[in-house]
């Protein structure tokens, strides 16, 4: 295949996602094939697929941990080029968890941006090192190929000041300690969709659900974050999969005092053995906890359940009211009995849910005429990347010319 062609990584803890569009001019980010290295670190193992046809890989293990993100890409790449033979690679978009207050807008990555990256590591111990191992992981192999870095906290940075702020000192806010918001680049995806699905709710009073193993939600009204659970980091707001959520300051100086646990020993209760997992006892699979008859699993999508409706409350309220509430991400787009738990308890806003529509995993999923509607559309993080990227690389071009 000729033309030219960007790739779009997404790089976890263990995992290394990649997405391959068309980049060709005029095109609009067709996807070409797809794929992941999952097991970094332990057994790799490549799957990938392009046109309908798949693969799957076993890997030989990275000679260090620390080399286990280069491997991966090293291993990617060599499947891309097998299979995009005479294309030209125009650029790598990465997903970037957390920009601070520094980045509204994707950039091109270079080293001050890479050194200021860095420094939000411990803000987002689970993702930052990981998406930043992604770009120098590309940096060792390809170091004249463009990086941009988009950024889940972009999309909230325009928030009213009362929706940034903490009660703390000016000082503190002034050094970055602030509410920023995360899984921005899904939300952006399902607002640049929603034109096409349902086009009168593009300027109006919504709250997007995204509920996966990271879950959060926010308030957008005409087409702009308001506000979010998610605050300085990403352990705030709804439990998660295995993560807290919002949690009484106090508990953590009684686990510091009390029981004499270090930072790394919170750090490691709050982001890896709590949410669904720590509440349960059982799985921090929201598939695993409906089949199971353990009072943990009930209990934990009970809570679950629970703080999405509070939180669904109290993001209308900072709207003045809601027209939508729109699910999307795994539990929000595959798990029918989630959304019929929520929207149950939302029917003292107006949402009549249609059982029929909801079971099925329609678009709408209440009644005609429910006031406030409710609907089920499918993020795509990774095309949102790709058309942020493709973006930046044009308005370089036409600087230039």
């Amino acid at each position: 295949m000729a033309g030219e062609v960007l790739l779009v990584l997404n790089a976890g803890s263990s995992s290394l996602k990649f997405s391959v569009f068309d980049a060709a001019p005029g095109r609009n980010a067709d996807l070409l094939a797809k794929g992941q290295v999952e097991g970094i670190g332990s057994r790799p193992r490549l799957l990938a697929s392009r046109n309908g046809a798949g693969t799957a890989v076993d890997l030989p293990p990275a000679a260090a941990p620390e080399a286990g993100h280069e491997s991966a890409l090293n291993h990617a790449v060599d499947w891309l080029r097998a299979q995009f033979q005479g294309a030209t690679l125009a650029a790598v978009g990465h997903r970037v968890v957390h920009g601070g207050a520094e980045y509204a807008q994707p950039v091109r990555v270079d080293d001050e941006v890479l050194r200021r990256l860095e420094a939000y590591c411990i803000l987002a111990p689970l993702h930052q090192p990981n998406n930043l191992a992604a770009i120098k992981a590309v940096r060792q192999r390809l170091p004249a190929l463009p990086q941009v870095a988009c950024f889940d906290t972009a999309f909230h940075r325009r928030h009213p000041a009362v929706a940034d702020r903490f009660a703390l000192p000016e000082a503190l806010y002034a050094e970055g300690v602030r509410r920023y918001g995360f899984h921005g680049l899904s939300y952006e995806y399902i607002l640049h969709t929603l034109p096409g699905v349902a086009p009168a709710l593009a300027k109006k009073r919504l709250v997007v659900a995204h509920l996966g193993s990271g879950a959060s939600m926010c308030a957008v009204r005409d087409g702009q974050s308001v506000d979010s659970t998610m605050g300085f980091t990403a352990l705030d707001g709804l439990p998660m999969g295995t993560r807290c959520g919002a949690i009484d300051p106090g508990v953590l100086l009684y686990l510091i005092k009390a029981k004499g646990m270090d930072a790394d020993a919170v750090e490691r209760l709050l982001y890896q053995d709590s949410g669904l997992r720590g509440l349960s006892g059982v799985s921090n699979d929201v598939r695993d906890l409906l089949a199971s008859d353990a009072p943990g699993a009930r209990l934990a999508l009970d809570c679950f359940v629970y703080r999405a409706s509070r939180e669904l409350g109290g993001l209308a309220a900072v709207m003045g009211g809601i027209d939508a509430l729109i699910f999307t991400a795994g539990i929000g787009e595959k798990s029918a009995e989630i959304r019929r738990r929520i929207c149950q308890a939302a029917a003292w806003l107006g949402l009549e849910l249609d059982d029929r529509a909801n079971e099925a995993g329609a678009p709408c999923i209440t009644r005609p005429g429910s006031r406030v509607s409710a609907w089920v559309i499918p993020t795509n993080e990774e095309r949102m990347i790709a058309l942020h990227t493709m973006a930046l690389m044009r308005q370089e071009t036409a600087g230039a010319a």
